[in-house]
């Protein structure tokens, strides 16, 4: 007995939560829920964003100096030029475009439609799921470096990097399948003690700057002996700085939180004015506290720490700040830096965990693209863990060779949010905003080029997310092709009067695809359905026309509107992304609304099943009869209660 609960007992566990969405997500997949308090302060929740935007601390340092040596400050002013003058104003119009937390991919899928926008929408979703893993991946490695090196661990951890981060990875999937809640208050915490912790860095940096003055000069001495004068020095840095792309994480999270920020009292769901403000002020004063750090750090690891150290193996690659605690702060209180840089990456791949979670289902399921499955979180925690695992294993757990797969995802989703914005504001006719808009887009596609270009691993693994995206979500579309997909039903009073007269007989439709819509059309309809099914001139009909609008939908609600046309003939018009699912939802619902058996009479459509499939699947076309009959099958299992299809 207990062999066959296990399984049964296991299938459970995995699969919690799914019957839930199920009946929910059915009625509006698209409608984003309320939330379910009234939100924070909008510095409180700035710390979920900064969580992952300030951890970049930990590791960014050292990539900037690897990637431009005694430029490294001034590509760093540079990119934090681009942080403020060109992220921010896009993500603060973001901010105004989807104020409920949807982010620039649900902007661009507003503004592309059919199947284009679909199969954009999913490139895109790849990029994302680059990013969020590499941020887990890369955060769980900088963690394990930081555990390794310190001095009281080195000597016994210090050829086991791989297994602590695959450790550290496993421990973040396992938190997730027990079940983990988003806590804001932890957030609040790790930031407020780690920028406090990197506050003393800075300041002993730059105190040991001032009291030990060669080091500047020693400093400026090389850069002009390497670069020549300054002029030189900001082109190199130009063309340097989007190797420091990392710096610039953080925006595409940041309004991902908008749903948390309190706002004001009376804001609305359709115009939550006061959220849009203060989360406003969320990105800005991240990146202004960003920024200052970026260049502090940039400056005082530059000229303070031996460029051999940033090296592949030195003490300071992938940790330059932890190596200045403990040199000048003392091993105590490096210590101490140490587990605040740990506790805080872990908990940014808690966030890029919770982030894919929250990002996958918001579009694959709406489209029809996910399997089962993939509505319960245990299964895709898995498979995000198992995924992990692998990219782990693939760049060997290290910081510097996953910095250029993390830009790349970064980079796309914020070219991807600067056009967007160009777009919006063309559309509103704001051309001054159009123009800098578009300037900003040209920068962040040159760095996007200019870093998939230098370190082109990025593009391959977001190659394999979206092959597999794509691949997974065509199969499950076709897998799903004949499943019910319209959430509710609506009848206009003409309408409901049609039905509520057939009740009393037999309610007759027939399906017909709308030509000229004259007299002569109806007329003819009705004598082929006469003699093809052998039915007197007595027996009453209603005819049911379905407009196709946009077929890569996978569901939505169907609205039916009566009229009466030439005085004599009764016409249910529709619109819909499928002609057989709105029939049969149709059908359904009037069986449901009478107690009475509908009929339905089809003509046969004429070509290769093959090529109708296709119509059916592509444009939601094709033979409709037995499509149809098929959708009927699925979703009412009774036969006896199941409405009739008749074809001629």
């Amino acid at each position: 007995m207990a062999t066959t609960e296990t399984p049964s007992r296991l299938r459970s566990w995995m699969l919690e939560g799914l019957s839930d969405m199920g009946k929910a997500g059915r009625q509006s997949q698209a409608v984003e829920a309320k939330p379910a308090h009234r939100g924070q302060r909008w510095y409180r929740v700035m710390c979920l964003t900064g969580v992952d935007y300030f951890s970049t601390l930990g590791y960014q340092p050292g990539i900037a100096a690897l990637a431009a040596g005694l430029l490294s400050p001034v590509a760093t002013i540079v990119l934090v030029v681009v942080t403020l003058a060109g992220a921010l104003p896009v993500y603060r119009r973001v901010a105004e475009e989807s104020p409920h937390g949807e982010g620039s991919i649900a902007m661009l899928e507003r503004l592309l439609s059919f199947w284009k926008g679909k199969l954009f929408v999913l490139t895109l979703l790849g990029f994302a799921a680059t990013d969020f893993l590499i941020t887990i991946t890369l955060s769980a490695a900088d963690a394990s470096t930081h555990l390794v090196e310190n001095p009281h661990l080195t000597d016994a951890l210090h050829d086991h990097r791989m297994l602590i981060t695959l450790v550290l990875v496993a421990l973040l999937g396992a938190v997730f399948l027990k079940g983990f809640l988003e806590a804001i208050g932890v957030a609040v915490s790790l930031v407020v003690i780690y920028l406090g912790l990197n506050v003393v860095v800075v300041i002993v940096g730059i105190y040991h700057v001032a009291t030990a003055g060669h080091v500047v000069t020693d400093w400026s001495s090389a850069l002009t002996a390497e670069h020549g004068n300054v002029f030189a020095m900001i082109g190199v840095s130009l063309v340097v700085f989007p190797k420091l792309a990392l710096g610039l994480s953080g925006f595409e999270t940041g309004v991902a939180v908008m749903p948390h920020v309190q706002g004001d009292p009376d804001d609305t769901e359709e115009n939550p004015k006061g959220r849009i403000r203060d989360t406003k002020k969320l990105l800005t004063a991240a990146a202004l506290i960003m920024s200052v750090f970026l260049i502090a750090t940039s400056f005082i690891t530059t000229v303070l720490i031996p460029e051999k150290e940033f090296e592949a193996g030195g003490q300071a690659n992938g940790r330059a700040l932890a190596f200045l605690a403990h040199e000048y702060l003392g091993n105590a209180f490096g210590t101490v830096y140490d587990v605040s840089t740990i506790a805080i990456l872990w908990f940014a791949g808690a966030s890029a965990m919770a982030g894919l979670l929250n990002l996958m289902p918001r579009y694959l399921p709406r489209y029809g693209m996910a399997p089962h499955w993939a509505r319960a979180v245990r299964p895709m925690v898995i498979v995000f863990t198992l995924v992990a695992f692998l990219v782990t294993w693939i760049f060997d757990a290290s910081v510097d060779a996953q910095g250029g797969a993390y830009a790349t995802g970064v980079l796309v989703l914020m070219s991807s949010a600067a056009i967007a914005v160009t777009i919006a504001a063309r559309r509103a006719g704001q051309r001054n905003w159009t123009i800098a808009f578009t300037a900003v887009s040209a920068v962040m596609l040159y760095v996007t080029v200019v870093n998939v270009i230098e370190r082109p691993d990025g593009v391959k693994i977001g190659a394999c997310f979206i092959a597999g995206i794509i691949l997974v979500s065509l199969l499950s579309r076709l897998a799903r092709a004949f499943e019910l997909r319209v959430t509710h039903v609506e009848l206009d009073v003409m309408a409901e009067r049609f039905i509520r007269d057939m009740a009393s007989r037999k309610i007759r439709f027939i399906a017909n695809e709308p030509d000229q819509r004259d007299k002569a059309e109806y007329r003819d309809k009705i004598e082929q359905i006469r003699n093809d099914n052998d039915m007197p001139e007595q027996e009453d009909f209603v005819f049911v026309e379905v407009t196709v609008t946009d077929p890569s939908e996978f569901e939505s609600g169907l609205t039916v509107r009566g009229e009466v046309l030439h005085n004599r003939y009764r016409v249910l018009t529709l619109e819909s992304s499928s002609i057989s699912n709105a029939l049969a939802a149709l059908l359904l619902h009037v069986r449901d609304e009478t107690g009475c058996t509908p009929h339905i009479y089809f003509e046969w459509t004429e070509g290769s099943p093959f090529a109708q499939f296709l119509r059916f699947f592509l444009f939601g076309q094709g033979e409709v009869a037995p499509v149809t009959r098929e959708v009927l099958r699925e979703a009412e299992p009774d036969r006896d209660r199941r409405p009739r299809v008749h074809t001629g």
